[in-house]
């Protein structure tokens, strides 16, 4: 059996899903791998180290052609679509509402579409967990970037010339890439506070040694899966006072709050930005669904009063190297569950619960 991956035509895109690590036991499981030109160069990985591990390689119209399973870090695109081998296996992170009309021309050519950022957030997959992997390194890049643009030292410091006071992180949202950007923050010598609308996120922000700071809700802001829901508009109203006394108080602010499938919720106001010192920093990772930080924009790092506001993409990408291991390794984690290795081919059970939550296998109105 076949598998191939190309590099993202999304220029932004540096991630790849397939690793050195993972070629060696794909090959070991009897699978044939093939890449494109340059595949790994972005991940500091030369095309001869591939092809000694025992990849081929080719250019992409012929990887797509061939290949029984194509594995992509983003939704193909159009023309990409029209080359794809009818009836392949695509594995990946498609966001399928997002991408409709293309998901529906893959289905028209009866291609099996696993889109792993649907996984059930179950103690079985998360060895699978691209957004857990990709978020935890996202949430490290922010404080690193944030660091980077701010013009003071962090940590305190004691010299016979005075003391430097230590920088003030406030993070919100404290999912994986927000108990991240703790961690970071703390090791970089910064006192940090963080924020969350779940109450059981205190103990995890604690243990990290962050204050959590908290807008008491008689309801319960959590889903089933461990996610935030969004706020009505009495919470938004108390969250944002609070909120209002906090950020003018910090130096960096790091904005990771997402709602799975909806527009990331704008939290901090234009009047917050403007509160907060010359030479704060922003940094909104939820820029491209929206963005949680006024004046944050996709790709740009935006100055409003002297306040420098974050809003790269893709921040994940912009450690590549350390990206593309983590999300090769959940990619061959998931293939391990849908690929015989004694009969060398698929078995797609779609009762199981993994399966049942990846699998797109229905046209999308």
């Amino acid at each position: 059996m076949i598998l191939g991956s190309v590099n993202d035509s999304d220029i932004v895109e540096k991630r790849i899903p397939i690793s050195p690590d993972t070629i060696k036991k794909y090959i070991a499981s009897g699978f044939s791998v093939q890449v494109e030109k340059d595949f790994g160069k972005n991940s500091n990985i030369q095309d001869v180290e591939l092809q000694n591990l025992g990849a081929k390689v080719l250019n992409k119209e012929e990887i797509y052609k061939t290949s029984d399973i194509l594995i992509k870090i983003n939704c193909p695109s159009d023309s990409e679509i029209s080359l794809i081998k009818d009836g392949a296996v695509l594995i990946g992170s498609f966001f399928p509402h997002l991408n409709k009309d293309k998901i529906n021309k893959l289905l028209k050519k009866n291609i099996k579409i696993f889109s792993l950022e649907l996984l059930p957030r179950i103690t079985r997959a998360q060895s699978m967990d691209i957004l857990s992997s990709q978020a935890n390194l996202a949430g490290y890049k922010a404080v690193i970037d944030s660091v980077y643009e701010f013009n003071r030292a962090v940590p305190m410091m004691m010299t016979a010339a005075g003391t430097i006071t230590p920088a003030k992180f406030f993070i919100i949202g404290a999912g994986v890439a927000g108990l991240q950007a703790i961690a970071t923050a703390k090791r970089l010598g910064g006192v940090v506070s963080a924020t969350d609308v779940r109450s059981a996120s205190k103990e995890q922000v604690e243990s990290l040694g962050g204050k959590f700071v908290f807008v008491e809700s008689a309801k319960n802001l959590e889903t089933s899966g461990g996610y935030a829901k969004e706020l009505d508009q009495d919470e938004k109203k108390k969250q944002e006072e609070l909120l209002k006394t906090t950020i003018k108080t910090q130096d960096i602010v790091i904005c990771t709050a997402l709602i799975p499938g909806k527009k990331a919720p704008r939290i901090v106001s234009e009047e917050m930005v403007k509160s907060m010192k010359s030479g704060s920093v922003i940094c909104d990772l939820a820029v491209e669904q929206g963005g949680n930080s006024a004046f944050s924009e996709p790709g740009k790092v935006n100055v409003v009063n002297g306040v420098k506001i974050i809003g790269y993409k893709n921040f994940p990408g912009r450690i590549s190297e350390s990206a593309s291991t983590l999300f090769a390794k959940n990619i061959l984690n998931f293939l391990e569950i849908i690929y015989d290795k004694v009969g060398k081919k698929l078995k797609i059970d779609e009762n199981d619960e993994i399966i049942k939550a990846v699998y797109i296998n229905k046209e999308i109105n």
